[in-house]
């Protein structure tokens, strides 16, 4: 909390997803000149007559292949889509580089697997906590993406370096999701845990937890919103069927 701003940054504008599929055609470009250079520089020399329609096969080939590549886009695994489109809201939600959240969140989900806490519980408590600024600090000493405060927790930052790490957004998310693993741990419950995470014990209305699991059911509906069946085409006649009609049943 008491997060500090970020300037707005430009959000990338080419998916990740697209960059092997580049790659690719390129390399297939770069054999098939090559080939064709290859039968161009044996037909003359040799002159062989039959390597001019070798030559004209490849680059057919070439051609269909080309087309092939860029029609049909390489499946995204599940698990990389739901990542992107958490890191697309939380961009234009936060007003961070998109690469940056989409940092954030390959770690909040790499660090709740690992020591079992929700990913989307972590990413809201970064949310609720700096707004997704890595270099926000309070007035009462809280650092980092997850408000850790070094004197309380300087033996889990040891491990990655000491209290200058806390600014490091892979070693505060870590470390911070392991702070609110302990306090899961001990209390056996998820409200109570988020309170004493953010040192609020005593607010009867927990504020908090209220904020937190708010901004976790946003996430929620977002990685819903990637389940959801793309409108047929029957339907979408359907409700435009049913939008023509009078509240009589006449048509309009």
């Amino acid at each position: 909390m008491f997060a500090k701003s970020i300037p707005e940054t430009s959000v990338t504008d080419r998916p990740a997803d697209a960059l092997p599929r580049v790659r690719q055609l390129l390399t297939l470009v770069l054999v098939l000149t090559s080939l064709s250079t290859l039968i161009v520089l044996l037909e003359e020399r040799l002159g062989v007559g039959a390597l001019g329609s070798a030559l004209a096969v490849v680059q057919q080939e070439a051609t269909a292949i080309s087309a092939r590549v860029l029609a049909q886009p390489e499946a995204v695994p599940a698990d990389n889509e739901r990542q992107v489109a958490l890191a697309e809201f939380l961009a234009k939600r936060y007003k961070v580089a998109q690469d940056l959240t989409l940092d954030f969140v390959r770690i909040a989900h790499a660090e709740g697997g690992r020591v079992g806490v929700d990913p989307l519980l972590i990413m809201a408590v970064i949310a609720v906590e700096s707004r997704y600024n890595p270099i926000a600090e309070s007035v009462v000493g809280a650092k980092g993406l997850m408000q850790i405060i070094p004197r309380f927790h300087g033996d889990k930052l040891a491990v990655f370096g000491g209290e200058r790490a806390v600014f490091d957004p892979e070693a505060n998310i870590r470390v911070g999701t392991r702070i609110l693993k302990e306090y899961l741990a001990k209390t056996g419950n998820l409200g109570i845990a988020l309170q004493m995470y953010a040192g609020a014990l005593n607010d009867d209305n927990d504020t908090y937890t209220t904020k937190v699991l708010g901004e976790k059911q946003r996430l929620q509906q977002v990685v819903a919103s990637l389940a959801e069946p793309a409108p047929t085409a029957t339907r979408v006649s359907q409700r435009r069927d049913r939008r023509a009609e009078s509240p009589l049943g006449e048509r309009i």
